[in-house]
């Protein structure tokens, strides 16, 4: 069925169709619509039977999803940004305790300074933490994605989360297919939970684990990771079988088969670069796409694959490794080990800034000609960065930057002298 929806209502319509028993909310913006969804959803009994359960913070969400899935129960909760931070403890705690919780990442920048505009900073800082990251580009591949994320959780029995652009998806209004219930059924079955507490069957979950097992331990999750990098597509095939529609996968390429320069990146920026590509071809130019919906496990050998023929790649992030540059580039290189090509690494968006067709054309022309530096930040005001170098290479107290660059771009008053 059809239905013109924000982002976050069609999250949460898709997650209760998988019939989740446990829901631990805590609002930070912008996934609060997402788990106020949920809240009108059991409160009105359309999801039933369900507990919803509002927490007093985010590590309190994690900790309640984390007893919730050791008791047996489809565990489900959302987070942003700080939010994500702050629950950091508990994450690895679901990974390494091997539980099938599902979350929504509704993507956002991590501060300081402030902000509640979306980067991809907040699910990158936890890419070694052990969950599953799935990102969408469309409000229609986030719905999709949350139903195969409780498949593909349940059957390693590991957490995912599903990753989408805060505010870009989840306000955005569009259309969206929703299933109806018996389709959702027939492809995800039932909770068989593959460790459970039990008072018939006594069970410790969480124990501490010493040097005699702790490494093996954590080669398991890694073995469960790599296991996924063949779940997740054959999970993705089974979906379009069902739904009609092809979603999800590990990546996917747009207009790459005789391209000399492929463009990677993940999230909703896929979208203008798409139709950046397609004006860029019409003037003869031969470039492509290729979007990653598996950052973890990241799929080197796809990536390697729809790479090898290039003879230029530019890594398109919205989030960078301060002191290094690129993370998801990072990660395509090590792809791309042996494979001798121009790579660039274009760093763009930060803190919601927008990416434009106009900026992103000038970007990749100037990497079709071998031109850009290797790692470019792209809009990036260098009048107000060199402003604040040379005021803290003149003045020892120099003041606070980020109220420094403030007043430099006319954002708050001038300091009175």
């Amino acid at each position: 069925m059809y239905k013109q929806i924000e982002g976050s209502q069609a999250v949460a319509q898709a997650v209760a169709l998988c019939r989740p028993e446990v829901i631990c909310a805590y609002p930070i913006s912008p996934q609060t619509h997402i788990v106020e969804g949920l809240g009108q959803l059991v409160k009105s009994g359309t999801l039933s039977p369900c507990e919803f359960i509002n927490v007093e913070s985010e590590f309190a969400a994690m900790s309640v999803a984390i007893g919730a899935s050791a008791a047996g129960a489809r565990s489900y909760t959302a987070t942003a940004s700080q939010g994500l931070l702050y629950m950091a403890e508990a994450i690895y705690n679901a990974s390494g305790l091997g539980l099938p919780i599902v979350m929504t990442v509704a993507n956002r920048a991590i501060g300081a300074p402030i902000n509640i505009w979306n980067d991809h900073s907040d699910s990158m800082s936890q890419r070694d933490c052990g969950w599953l990251q799935l990102f969408a580009e469309t409000n229609q591949e986030a719905l999709d994605l949350h139903i195969q994320a409780f498949k593909i959780a349940e059957e390693l029995s590991m957490p995912v989360m599903v990753c989408m652009d805060g505010f870009i998806l989840t306000h955005a209004y569009e259309r969206v297919d929703m299933p109806e219930q018996a389709q959702v059924d027939a492809f995800l079955p039932a909770y068989e939970p593959r460790q459970m507490l039990d008072p018939a069957e006594p069970v410790s979950i969480g124990a501490m684990v010493g040097p005699e097992a702790f490494m093996e331990v954590k080669y398991l999750a890694h073995a469960k990771q790599i296991m996924a990098l063949d779940l997740i597509p054959r999970i993705a095939d089974e979906f379009a079988q069902h739904f009609g529609r092809a979603s999800g996968g590990l990546v996917r390429s747009y207009r790459c088969e005789d391209a000399q320069t492929i463009v990677v990146a993940l999230g909703s920026v896929l979208g203008t670069i798409k139709d950046t590509v397609d004006e860029l071809r019409e003037s003869g130019m031969r470039i492509g796409v290729l979007g990653i919906q598996s950052f973890r496990p990241f799929p080197l050998a796809a990536v390697r694959a729809a790479l090898q023929g290039a003879q230029r790649v530019v890594v398109l992030e919205k989030s960078f490794s301060v002191g290094l540059g690129g993370v998801l580039s990072t990660d395509v290189r090590l792809a791309l080990s042996g494979i001798h090509l121009h790579g660039y690494t274009v760093i763009a968006g930060l803190g919601g800034r927008a990416i434009t067709k106009a900026s992103l054309a000038r970007t990749l022309i100037d990497a079709v000609a071998d031109k850009l530096e290797p790692l470019t930040f792209m809009d990036l005001d260098w009048r107000i960065v060199n402003r604040q170098l040379e005021r803290e290479a003149a003045v020892r107290r120099s003041g606070p930057i980020a109220e420094n660059l403030l007043r430099d771009v006319g954002a708050v008053a001038a300091k009175v002298m």
